[in-house]
């Protein structure tokens, strides 16, 4: 895997609460062509048999376009696939203990709500950071949209060393505001998994950013 994943501005997520399982190959396709440069399964309240099943099918997808392809939650799956990283919660454990148990260096992910959590993932080796949600989501029932007004901080001081992905009820209709507020990278879920062409808008997203 390159690491031209580091300069990607669209991170694409392969959401089961959007995407029908028949269709996960060809959604993760079209995020793909789209300009996704990074893409993450993401199946809550799915069965780890289902999980590990979608991610033995999405990852040769993902390894022939040299496009890594991450596992959000769960480190053992990531493991048994030999996914190219994971995604973790604030709830999900130190990320040393994640990289202890893949047998060559990964892609680990955090999920951020604050500059204060930001500044930590840094400090304890986040290769990129989501940071959000910025506005309410369906995607995250019961939690507040963090706003815009910290995004120019977290860039300038997290982002001048890792990647931020801004995250959170982002769509097309909004995205202006978002990249006025600082954003130089997102993740954009709903508004293209919903797209009735997902390539089509996942490259409009870039081309605004």
């Amino acid at each position: 895997m390159s690491n031209n994943w580091l300069e990607a501005t669209l991170y694409g997520i392969v959401d089961l609460g959007y995407a029908p399982e028949d269709r996960l190959p060809e959604v993760t396709r079209a995020l793909i062509a789209g300009g996704a440069g990074i893409i993450q399964l993401r199946a809550k309240d799915r069965t780890k048999d289902e999980i590990l099943a979608w991610a033995k099918e999405l990852l040769p997808i993902c390894r022939e376009a040299d496009v890594p392809f991450i596992v959000n939650d769960f480190i053992d799956i990531a493991v048994a696939v030999d996914a190219d990283g994971v995604h973790l919660g604030q709830d999900d454990g130190p990320l040393s203990a994640a990289r202890e148990q893949f047998n060559e260096p990964k892609i680990v992910g955090r999920s951020t709500h604050s500059p204060e959590q930001a500044q930590a993932a840094l400090a304890e080796g986040a290769d990129y950071i989501g940071f959000g949600p910025l506005f309410p989501t369906p995607t995250k029932k019961g939690r507040p949209g963090i706003g815009l007004e910290n995004i120019v901080g977290v860039q300038e001081t997290v982002g001048s060393k890792i990647p931020v992905f801004c995250i959170g009820g982002i769509r097309r209709d909004n995205l202006p505001e978002v990249k006025a507020a600082g954003a130089q990278r997102v993740v954009v879920v709903s508004d293209l998994l919903l797209a009735e062409d997902i390539a089509t808008a996942g490259q409009a997203i870039i081309s605004h950013l």
